[in-house]
């Protein structure tokens, strides 16, 4: 799943220790979406190794690709959007490969003359 919008908030880096004695680390920014008619905020986070790579900044507009799971505790369902990739809009290649769409080649000959043709052997339809 893809969401696009801008980042409004970056919120403090939260670390710990699991029961295994592994260090763990998670990263969490809101994103308010840009590319609809009324505009919602989405909380997303990063966890682990990711939260290195992921230097997306506060006011800037991005693509980014996530993953939205949910689950069940105690009756009650709860929602995690979790951040895979991004790409910040406005970037030529970046906008163009995101959108799946490879760039387009100009014709060699440029565009054909139309209006140059012989009208003589219309079709009747």
């Amino acid at each position: 799943m893809e969401i696009q919008g801008k980042i409004i908030m970056d919120l403090p880096l939260l670390e710990g220790v699991s029961k295994a004695g592994n260090p763990w680390k998670k990263k969490e920014w809101v994103l308010e979406t840009t590319n609809v008619a009324y505009p919602r905020k989405v909380k997303f986070d990063v966890f682990g190794d990711r939260v290195d790579n992921f230097k997306v900044q506060v006011g800037r507009e991005y693509i980014i690709k996530c993953d939205v799971e949910s689950r069940e505790f105690n009756g009650r369902w709860y929602t995690d959007v979790h951040g895979i990739s991004y790409t910040e809009v406005g970037s030529a290649p970046a906008a163009a490969a995101a959108a799946g769409f490879p760039a387009q080649q100009a014709l060699a000959g440029g565009a054909p003359d139309f209006a140059a043709a012989d009208d003589s052997d219309d079709l009747p339809f």
